[in-house]
């Protein structure tokens, strides 16, 4: 027997929209091979426009999840092969590390434990972005070392596995997808460039009540992030991904395993809900956000489109909505107090852009967050912001904010040595202890 779909309640949804300052979401579930959907609110807070189930919103990083597909599927084919260097397909690959160089391979750039710093520098909007990405990086560093830790790679990573999928095929990333992905299953909807979606139909991206001033990302983030699409063809494209396959069945494990789930597989994360697995793809843009929850044992998939506001607590409010309370499990508990030393965490963690600075009050530890000064004016928050840690273990912790527009963020700082924490994992991306001199 076919499993029936769950009531999707259209006035909780506008309840909670208006709750979460969301302008709007569509809202579907696949079971038994048929798709229910909603859309509910506006696309354009300006216009006062109102979404439908054929309103296209941007997915984001959820395309990593379909050009993992696609790459998988040059792997089924025999052409190409996950533990085969990226060298063998791309001859002029390099970057600073002589044995990454050597060694790094699509299933590290799948599961993001490359390591390789994202510095590309600028590759523009032409369409050799991805050739002059992999050009760009002779230089490019470690964030850590090859293979020893998940750290996400936005763009840098999946622009690696596009430029492989164009060399094979001989044609531009966007057409490998569009002739191997959005083609076939009759994705009319569907596009891998903003350029080529229908502005008639698209939902703008919201800061607050303000529209994004960023419309989209820049193409270097195309195989990583810049699919836009519609809620019933988000998942029709759930539909055709083999759950059981090496897809979802090669993983490593992710440091702070509490913001989506405790492990990484080829382009899909792998989430713990009481017990049940559940593979997740997410994406944010500048204003807009994804979220796609898929439940193999309950034959169900849900997926969520949105155009601005909080991402974590309103998609989580949602679902258990539809699939029933408590079906998303919550934060862990806070623990009454550490063993190690406070002082063991206590550092400046980073990466270009970005900073953390964990300090210790007595037993209490602190975290400041260094905003990049355009992005601090815009949302209208300081530069500089700091959040209690609350820990939840020796290694993960809460880190609670006073503003209701934030969610609760998690967080890892782990591998000790000498003493200290050599690693922070937040939002999942890794950044290193930095060396004061």
């Amino acid at each position: 027997m076919k499993p029936s779909p769950p009531a999707i309640d259209e006035a909780m949804v506008g309840e909670l929209l208006a709750e979460f300052g969301i302008p709007s979401a569509a809202i579907g579930v696949l079971s038994g091979g048929e798709i229910t959907s909603v859309a509910v609110g506006v696309k354009n807070l300006r216009t006062g426009e109102p979404a439908t189930t054929d309103t296209i919103y941007q997915c984001g990083s959820m395309t990593k999840t379909w050009t993992a597909y696609v790459f998988l599927q040059f792997v089924a084919e025999g052409r190409a092969d996950l533990d085969e260097p990226v060298r063998s397909y791309l001859p002029g690959f390099r970057v600073a590390d002589p044995g990454v160089t050597a060694r790094v391979t699509p299933r590290h750039l799948l599961n993001h434990t490359s390591g390789i710093e994202e510095d590309f520098g600028d590759p523009g909007e032409g369409e050799d972005v991805y050739a002059r990405m992999v050009g760009a990086i002779a230089d490019a560093r470690q964030v850590s070392p090859l293979g020893f830790t998940h750290g996400y790679s936005a763009a840098l990573g999946y622009a690696i596995l596009a430029r492989v999928m164009e060399v094979l095929d001989g044609k531009p990333w966007d057409a490998v997808m569009a002739d191997r992905l959005f083609r076939p299953l009759g994705l009319t909807g569907t596009s891998s460039w903003p350029a080529r979606v229908d502005p008639a139909r698209a939902a703008t991206g919201h800061i607050g009540r303000l529209e994004s001033p960023i419309p989209y990302l820049p193409r270097s983030y195309g195989p990583g992030g810049n699919v836009s699409s519609t809620i019933g063809e988000v998942l029709t494209m759930a539909s055709v991904l083999p759950i059981g396959s090496e897809m979802t069945t090669s993983r490593v494990p992710v440091p702070d395993p509490y913001l989506f789930g405790p492990e990484w597989a080829l382009g899909l994360i792998v989430c713990d809900w009481h017990g049940r697995t559940v593979f997740a793809s997410d994406g944010s843009t500048i204003g807009q956000n994804a979220r796609l929850r898929i439940l193999p044992d309950a034959g169900r998939t849900i997926a969520m489109l949105t155009n601005g506001g909080p991402r974590e607590g309103f998609y989580k409010r949602v679902f258990n909505e539809i699939l029933g309370a408590g079906t998303i499990p919550e934060l862990p508990s806070p623990v009454t107090e550490l063993k190690r030393d406070p002082l063991s965490y206590v550092g400046v963690y980073g990466r270009p852009g970005t900073a953390f600075e964990v300090t210790a009050e007595g037993e209490r530890l602190r975290l400041t967050e260094t905003l990049d000064p355009m992005h601090a004016h815009f949302v209208g928050k300081p530069e500089r912001i700091t959040y209690d840690l609350v820990p939840v273990s020796d290694t993960h912790f809460l880190m609670p904010s006073n503003d209701p527009r934030e969610d609760t963020r998690t967080l890892a700082i782990f591998d000790f040595r000498d003493g200290r924490a050599r690693y922070l994992h937040t939002n999942c991306r890794l950044y290193p202890r930095v060396v004061l001199s």
